[in-house]
């Protein structure tokens, strides 16, 4: 009897199994900044050179608007990354952070609702890495 019943309840978890989106889908959330860094780093290496360029570049430029906002003359340079989801248009809808210093914090939150480029594919994911040298 208790075989039957955990035989049963395994066959009712495989529907919801098969319905999981696969990583990198639509509806596919990432359970860590660790998942969500190496979706970016597929994502941006599938870039073809030209678009990889410009997104780049439009990372960079909102970047350095973000930095412009956020800083601080007492700034914490600990490196960080902020991972960031693109929707069809480019928006970045969701974010994920690996470091807690105010530049961090304040960057991701500088980043929500932003627009990079639009990318070939949604979700698209891109990092942001930070770090700093004297």
């Amino acid at each position: 009897m208790v075989r039957t019943a955990a035989l049963l309840a395994c066959l009712l978890c495989l529907p919801a199994l098969a319905q999981a989106p696969a990583p990198g889908s639509e509806g596919w959330n990432p359970a860590d900044i660790a998942q969500a860094k190496a979706q970016a780093d597929r994502d941006e290496a599938s870039l073809p050179p030209a678009l990889g360029q410009a997104m780049r570049a439009a990372q960079q430029d909102t970047l350095e608007r973000g930095v412009a906002a956020c800083a601080s003359p007492k700034a914490d340079t600990t490196p960080f990354v902020i991972v960031a989801r693109l929707d069809a248009r480019g928006g970045i809808a969701r974010t994920w952070r690996k470091g807690d210093t105010p530049l961090a914090i304040c960057l991701d939150r500088f980043l929500r609702g932003r627009v990079l480029l639009a990318p070939p594919r949604a979700p698209f994911f891109v990092s942001f890495e930070l770090s700093f040298t004297p």
